[in-house]
């Protein structure tokens, strides 16, 4: 007993360490975005770039980001290496940084935030990863708190640029201003990333249940794998269990075993199963199940939640700016204090999430963030497409809007990734996770270039907002009973 506690306590220490590094690269990402966003359309001015090049720069990160966030899921799933993943992508986030501070033209700059949106595609790893260590019960907590400190990195980002704008020293051939800073600054906090990385993220490995109690190891939560051997193994599924709606779901969980480079520890621990036994219909057969538990109807709405979300709230954060100067006459350092009070809301949101995740199911703290975001939109519709009054009755309309959607926005991005979390397998989160960061990916890019060409037509821009809204609301209610932990008894039958 006393070794298995000196295990379970160096298991503890590592996830802990690991937890540590993770919450650290979410922060950096944060701190990026607040860093390098105030100054980059002066930066691109500087270069002669014309006003086309802003969207192309900010919409650059998202589009690799897009793109390399599933082939880096579909590495950690295949080879259950995250680490090895998060040391390259933060390689390429060096470079990209590295890129931007050097600056030599517009079109350099374009692809410095090419290269370093590559970076950004290991967080669909990340989240896998997190999936995997993490029971169902504490999956809200867990993402909640993930979110949670890239929130706090847009937050102290800003107060990083009160010193990086009085920057102006030579480094070799090149100028270190207000506009480069930022690039060579980002490029040494991830520089430092590194060894935090090589030296406290470890990628643990799932233990099976009968190697142990599994009230004493918190990292278990493959309880379905009993004594009948290979066929458990691979996803035999008790019927009286759950419902058949469930079964796909649960039985590529039991496949995560099989899914990390450690195979040859899962040989000698179930005797039936060997090398050799395992036929090419199953790899087939795994294939299949993926493509096909994509398609389900829960995860569908889930993908469709993801989307219309980061598209509301990107429309809406392109809208705020020029409405504000527009109407309420509000210069940089009103702005500046809009966004941060923003911020601390959303904060505290996550933390609000967090804290209720371990109480109250992710579907009900989903549907409270959708109406929430309802009534955000139909605020936004009734008072802020045609604003109208004194000023204070203007101020007063401005800030219940911004307040009421930013309040919904943490319900429903964190509890719908922690239930897409649930209803995929577990052996392949990682390239989910990837698709569905590509989902979010195309919702950024889209979301600002529909709202910058409809400034003059607030009422068809928020119209189809509200539309989206509506849509979402509608497709949850009608598969609410699937949106649940496949081997939860809260499920319902048909």
């Amino acid at each position: 007993m006393d070794s298995l506690s000196d295990t379970d306590r160096v298991l503890q220490r590592k996830r802990r360490c690991t937890n540590a590094v993770i919450g650290f690269i979410f922060l950096l990402n944060g701190i990026e975005y607040a860093v390098i966003l105030p100054t980059i359309w002066m930066y691109l001015q500087s270069l002669d770039a014309e006003p086309v090049f802003l969207g192309l720069v900010l919409s650059a990160f998202s589009f690799t980001e897009l793109l390399v966030g599933p082939l880096f899921g579909y590495w950690s799933d295949r080879t259950g290496q995250t680490k090895s993943v998060i040391i390259l992508s933060n390689f390429f986030e060096i470079a990209g940084n590295l890129m931007y501070f050097v600056g030599i033209s517009k079109w350099f700059l374009l692809c410095s935030r090419l290269v370093a949106g590559v970076g950004s595609g290991a967080g669909a790893s990340i989240f896998g990863y997190l999936t995997r260590l993490s029971s169902n019960k504490e999956r809200l907590p867990v993402f909640a708190l993930a979110m949670a400190c890239r929130q706090v990195g847009l937050l102290i980002g800003p107060a990083f640029n009160v010193f990086l704008r009085y920057c102006d020293f030579q480094i070799g051939p090149f100028h270190v201003d207000k506009y480069s800073a930022p690039g060579i600054f980002m490029c040494a906090l991830w520089i430092l990333m590194q060894p935090l990385v090589l030296f406290m993220f470890h990628d643990i490995k799932l233990t099976p249940p009968n190697a142990h109690d599994e009230e004493q190891d918190p990292l278990l939560y493959q309880r379905d794998i009993g004594n009948e051997g290979c066929n458990n193994v691979y996803g035999t599924l008790h019927h009286n269990h759950v419902t058949d709606h469930a079964a796909l779901n649960s039985s590529t969980d039991d496949k995560a075993l099989s899914s990390s480079s450690s195979t040859g520890d899962i040989y000698s621990t179930f005797p039936n199963i060997t090398k050799d036994s395992e036929p090419e219909d199953i790899r087939k057969e795994s294939l299949k199940d993926r493509l096909s538990g994509l398609l389900r109807e829960e995860v569908v709405v889930l993908l469709t939640a993801q989307f219309v979300t980061l598209f509301n709230q990107t429309a809406l954060e392109t809208l705020v700016t020029p409405l504000a100067q527009t109407y309420l006459g509000f210069q940089d350092l009103q702005n500046s204090l809009l966004y941060f009070l923003c911020g601390i809301e959303m904060l505290i949101g996550f933390l609000v999430v967090r804290a209720l995740g371990r109480c109250t199911s992710d579907r009900l703290l989903l549907i409270f963030g959708l109406f929430v975001c309802n009534i955000s939109c139909i605020w936004c519709l009734v008072f802020m497409a045609k604003p109208r009054g004194s000023y204070g009755f203007l101020l007063a309309e401005f800030v219940v809007g911004v307040f009421l959607q930013v309040l919904g926005l943490p319900f429903v991005a964190a509890c719908q990734v922690s239930l897409f979390s649930k209803v995929t397998a577990k052996n392949t989160q990682g390239f989910n996770h990837g698709l569905r960061r590509s989902v979010g990916g195309l919702a950024t890019i889209l979301g600002p270039l529909w709202a910058a060409g409809l400034i003059d037509e607030l009422y068809l821009m928020l119209g189809v907002m509200m539309g989206l809204l509506v849509l979402l609301t509608v497709m949850v209610s009608f598969s609410f009973r699937y949106l649940v932990d496949p081997d939860s008894s809260d499920i319902q039958p048909q």
